[in-house]
């Protein structure tokens, strides 16, 4: 038996997890080395800018355990409490992730700042440094560009964060290693001003993916071009008159869609639901970063107002008909209500054989009479049946 889409869906899900996992454990294991590295090399040979590198790198092995955490929840199955999946775990993590940035930074920034203030009591910095920095240097920007590849092709804006997260360490080595470079020609004070050059960049890094993070929890739309892709995608499709009301929102690496369309209001509720799914498999299929699409189907643009809520109900307007009928007929076979505007057009069926074409006449008549002072109907037309179904 072939398999649903939602376990299709589930199935790619678990791909993408094991393979998030292989990645990020591969981040942990370059960094764990290194930060023993740098940490070493930096005390012993008296770099204040390798021990603030090693700082940062430390903080990417916290930070990889939050990916590791989030990745494995963002991959569970939608529950009751969840019906749209787990993906915004991901979303917190890369949140959790900014906020630990910016702190590193900004500890480190204190740290080397007040170390520049006191240079001339400051040991020089050893060769050993430097070649550290180099090894570091080469090493993250390997791991960028491993991490990037993968994390693009998974469309995962955690991984996607964490490899630039690498690519912020590789930038900060090469200033480090400059500072570094001054500091062993005599120029003292710029291993810490390096120091403090990575701080900042550290703390830029962090408040760039918290803010992309909390604009993914309060639900930002996509960018405009995103979104005209989409709107084309719905307009194109048959049945679809006009739409409005598009809203679009992220989860993690999936997108969720709302939209209103606009169908022939005379077309039938089951034709209206076939032009709405038609539009919902379209969009899926040519937007494959879309999870979902909730499609409204109106009969009339409701942003001019809706002022159908304010008629009757079925059963109070079938029985004001009976009376603009003078109970003639007593029973309706079938009878259709349009609500357009701020009024209600109605087509009845009577059964085949009811009435002769004068006494059809008669009836259209007393309609033709009443409707002009009618509060509720605009038109009515009769039908009948010439057999039966």
């Amino acid at each position: 038996m072939a398999d649903t889409p939602v376990e299709n869906l589930q199935s790619k899900d678990d791909a993408r997890f094991a393979e998030g996992q292989r990645i990020t454990w591969v981040s942990v294991a370059v960094n764990i080395m290194l930060t023993a590295m740098q940490l070493v090399v930096g005390f012993i040979a008296h770099s204040q800018s390798l021990i603030a590198d090693a700082m940062h790198t430390l903080s990417d092995i916290v930070a990889d355990g939050f990916v590791l955490f989030a990745n494995r929840k963002g991959a569970e199955a939608a529950d009751a409490d969840h019906p749209y999946g787990h993906g915004r775990f991901e979303t917190a993590a890369s949140l959790v992730l900014g906020l630990l940035l910016a702190g590193t930074g900004g500890g480190i920034l204190i740290a080397a700042a007040g170390r520049l203030q006191d240079i001339g009591s400051a040991p020089p910095v050893g060769v050993a440094a430097m070649w550290a920095a180099m090894f570091t240097l080469a090493a993250k920007e390997g791991l960028f560009r491993y991490m990037l590849a993968k994390a693009e092709r998974l469309r995962s804006p955690m991984l996607v964060a964490n490899a630039w997260h690498a690519r912020a360490d590789a930038l900060s080595s090469l200033v480090v290693a400059a500072g570094i470079a001054g500091a062993l020609i005599g120029f003292n004070f710029a291993d810490a001003v390096a120091a403090i050059i990575v701080g900042a960049m550290i703390v830029r890094a962090g408040l760039k993916f918290g803010w992309e993070a909390i604009r993914e929890l309060i639900d930002t739309g996509l960018s405009a071009e995103e979104v005209d892709a989409i709107r084309h995608t719905i307009a194109s499709t048959s049945g679809v008159l006009s739409m409005h009301e598009l809203r679009t929102r992220r989860m993690a690496h999936q997108v969720l869609v709302d939209a209103h369309v606009q169908v022939n209001p005379r077309i039938s509720v089951s034709e209206g639901h076939r032009v709405a799914e038609s539009v919902r498999q379209r969009v899926l299929a040519l937007h494959p970063e879309v999870l979902d699409v909730l499609v409204h189907v109106d009969a009339e643009n409701d942003l001019l107002g809706n002022a159908a809520i304010q008629l009757p109900e079925r059963a109070v307007l079938l029985a004001h008909l009976r009376e603009l009928l003078d109970a003639d007929p007593p029973e309706f076979e079938h009878t259709t209500l349009h609500y357009l505007g701020n009024r209600v057009e109605a087509e009845v069926f009577l059964p085949p054989g009811y009435a002769d074409a004068s006494r059809l006449a008669a009836i259209k008549h007393r309609v033709d009479a009443a409707l002009p002072g009618d509060a509720w109907f605009s038109a009515v037309r009769i039908n009948q049946r010439i057999a039966p179904t």
